[in-house]
């Protein structure tokens, strides 16, 4: 009975992510009513409360599920290609321009930029920062995975808002290659802490 129950729960909220994705889309706006949700997933519009509390909620959770099914598989994998991971990245954004572009536009932009930004840093380890920037203590190399995860998207996010239809994959790839490749080979050594010796 609990299986079931637990399963319903499962299927009620990915036909509301799903309904979310495809409205958003569709309509260009989050400025959407739950009860449109509700209804495209079948579902009461009390259920949307229940498991997401508002409407936002839901919007960002449909954001989040989106990269973590579709985006993350393609660009987690750490022996590929850094261009063909960042291509990978950007043909996902084109897929779901309308969608990324209501979101990043709409009442959620804040949360959902957050919650992008964690899911992205996750692929950032601290191993593959040491390889890339030497020896880091704990604190820099959280500043430093911020610090690429929100530029990043800062970067994806204008391009998706104001380039031009239509979008051109292979030119966000390039451009965040040759942006990796320049703060990689312009690293500097790493400052001393105040009042200590270099790290």
């Amino acid at each position: 009975m609990q299986d079931r129950q637990a399963r319903r729960v499962l299927r009620s909220r990915a036909a509301l992510m799903a309904a979310a994705v495809r409205l958003v889309s569709e309509r260009g706006t989050t400025a959407i009513p739950v009860i449109d949700f509700s209804e495209a997933a079948d579902v009461s519009r009390q259920l949307v409360y229940i498991q997401f509390g508002d409407r936002d909620a839901l919007l960002v959770a449909a954001a989040t599920d989106l990269v973590e099914r579709e985006l993350i598989p393609e660009v987690g994998d750490d022996s590929a290609p850094h261009r063909a991971r960042l291509l990978a990245m950007a043909r996902h954004f084109v897929r779901h321009r309308p969608f990324y572009r209501a979101m990043l536009t709409g009442s959620c932009a804040f949360p959902m930029t957050r919650a992008l930004n964690r899911l992205f840093g996750s692929l950032i380890t601290m191993t593959g920062l040491r390889e890339t920037f030497g020896d880091l203590d704990e604190a820099t190399a959280e500043d430093l995975k911020a610090l690429i995860t929100g530029g990043t998207g800062a970067i994806v996010n204008d391009w998706l808002i104001d380039a031009d239809d239509p979008l051109d994959p292979e030119e966000l790839a390039d451009r965040l290659l040759r942006l990796s490749t320049v703060l990689v080979s312009s690293r500097p050594a790493l400052a001393p802490a105040p009042g200590g010796s270099p790290r």
